[in-house]
């Protein structure tokens, strides 16, 4: 006779998991009360991310903001760069976005 995953060397006795309950109910407390704790312990670590995360998100927008007052600030032309920002570069504002913010039209 073949085994549970068609070993033909293994019979289907061999393996296979008793469904006994070896354990006492103060073991199961223990591993309940273990497992809690992990529960607590990836909340706290969810709540930081989530933390962190905002304080990032913070960061960045006041960083956009003081990016777009010093170039409105500039009152020279224009250089190459900040007519052509780099490719992929999202964090760079567009002339659109300037407009808005500063209250004129590029048109």
């Amino acid at each position: 006779m073949s085994g549970p995953n068609g070993d033909p060397n293994m019979s289907t006795d061999d393996g296979i998991i008793n469904d006994e309950d070896d354990f006492d109910d103060e073991e199961y407390e223990a591993i309940n009360s273990m497992l809690d704790q992990i529960n607590s312990y990836l909340d706290d670590l969810e709540e930081r991310n989530d933390s962190l995360n905002g304080k990032l998100h913070e960061l960045m927008e006041s960083n956009r903001q003081a990016r777009l007052e010093f170039r409105a600030q500039l009152t020279g032309p224009q250089t190459q760069e900040e007519n052509c920002p780099a490719d992929g570069d999202s964090s760079s504002p567009s002339k659109e976005d300037l407009s808005k913010d500063s209250g004129t039209a590029n048109e």
